[in-house]
C-alpha cells in the first residue's frame, strides 16, 4: 500500500518562459529580477520606516508591515527559482521542492487574503466608530488576529500538501507554469485527485470568499458612513484613508477571480494564465509599497525621515 502512494517523479520541470523565443526569455528574465528587487525593497522599506516612526505605531500600519513582509515572502517563494532556472539552464525542480513551493505559496496566498480583510476591518473601526477605535483595536486584538491568519493559513497550507504528497505521478513530469500550480499538478497525476479538487473547492474557497466577504461588508457599511458626512472636504478625507486599500484589494482579487474563477478560464491559453498569475504572484507585491507611500502623507513623511538619516 505504501508503496502504491510513492511517486514514480523523481522531479518536474518547469517550462514557463522557455517556451518563448530566445531574446523574449532575455527580456523577462530581466523582468523578473527587477520587479523582485523592487519588491524587496521597497516592502523592506516599508517595514523599516513604520518600525522606526513612533507615529506610525498604529493597527492599521502594524498590519501594513505585516503584509509587506508577507508580500517579501510571497515573491520570494516563486521568482528565486525562475532567476534560478535561468542562470543554471535547468528547469528541473525536485518533487520534494515542488511540494514545499507549493506550501509556501498557500500559506502567503492566504495570508494576503486574511491581512486584506482584517485591514479592511480596521478601516470599518476607524470610519464606522471612531470613538470606540481604541477601545476596540487594542494591541492584543491586532496580534491575536495575525497570529490566528498565520495558523490557519499554515494548517490550509499542510492540508493541501499533504494530499498532493500521497498522489502518485507515473510519466508525464512537465508543468507549463514558472511555479508548481496545484491544478496544474493534479492534472498530472495519475491518481485518484477527487479528495484534492474537494478540498481546494471547499476549504480553499472558503478561506478565499469568507475575507472578501467580510471586506466587502465592511466596504457597504463604510460607504453608508461616508455618505452621512455632511461636507464634502470630511468625505473625501475618509475616503482617502482606505483608498490605497481598495486599491490593493482590486489587483489582488481581480487577478485571481480572473483566473481561477472565470467560467471562460478553462479556454484561456498558457501565456494569459501565466500573465494573470504572473499579476498576483509578482506584480502585486511590487505594486503594493508604491500604492501605500505615494497616497499616504504619514509614510511618505516617515520614508523622507528614514532616508534622510
Amino acid at each position: 500500500m505504501r508503496g502504491s502512494n510513492q511517486s514514480s517523479v523523481s522531479e518536474f520541470l518547469l517550462l514557463g518562459l522557455s517556451r518563448q523565443p530566445q531574446q523574449q526569455q532575455q527580456l523577462l528574465f530581466l523582468l523578473f529580477l527587477i520587479m523582485y528587487l523592487a519588491t524587496v525593497l521597497g516592502n523592506l522599506l516599508i517595514i523599516l520606516a513604520i518600525g522606526t516612526d513612533s507615529r506610525l505605531h498604529t493597527p492599521m500600519y502594524f498590519f501594513l508591515s505585516n503584509l509587506s513582509f508577507v508580500d517579501v515572502c510571497f515573491s520570494s517563494t516563486i521568482v528565486p527559482k525562475v532567476l534560478a532556472i535561468h542562470i543554471l539552464g535547468s528547469q528541473a525542480i525536485s518533487f520534494s521542492g515542488c511540494l514545499t513551493q507549493l506550501y509556501f505559496l498557500c500559506v502567503f496566498a492566504v495570508m494576503d487574503n486574511f491581512l486584506l480583510a482584517v485591514m479592511a476591518y480596521d478601516r470599518y473601526v476607524a470610519i464606522c466608530h471612531p470613538l470606540h477605535y481604541t477601545t476596540n483595536m487594542t494591541h492584543q486584538l491586532c496580534v491575536l488576529m495575525v497570529v490566528g491568519s498565520w495558523v490557519v493559513s499554515s494548517m490550509n497550507a499542510l492540508l493541501h500538501t499533504l494530499l498532493m504528497a500521497r498522489l502518485s505521478f507515473c510519466a508525464d513530469n512537465i508543468i507549463p507554469h514558472f511555479f508548481c500550480d496545484p491544478p496544474l499538478l493534479l492534472k498530472l497525476s495519475c491518481s485518484d485527485t477527487h479528495l484534492n479538487e474537494l478540498m481546494i473547492l471547499f476549504v480553499g474557497g472558503l478561506l478565499l470568499i469568507s475575507p472578501f466577504v467580510c471586506i466587502l461588508v465592511s466596504y457597504v457599511l463604510i460607504t453608508c458612513a461616508i455618505l452621512r458626512v455632511s461636507s464634502t472636504r470630511g468625505r473625501w478625507k475618509a475616503f482617502s484613508t482606505c483608498s490605497s486599500h481598495l486599491a490593493v484589494v482590486g489587483l489582488f482579487y481581480g487577478t485571481i477571480i480572473s483566473l481561477y474563477f472565470n467560467p471562460s478560464s478553462s479556454s484561456h491559453s498558457a501565456g494569459s494564465d501565466m500573465a494573470a498569475a504572473m499579476m498576483y504572484t509578482v506584480v502585486t507585491p511590487m505594486l503594493n509599497p508604491f500604492i501605500y507611500s505615494l497616497r499616504n502623507k504619514d509614510m511618505k513623511g516617515a520614508l523622507r525621515k528614514m532616508l534622510s538619516m
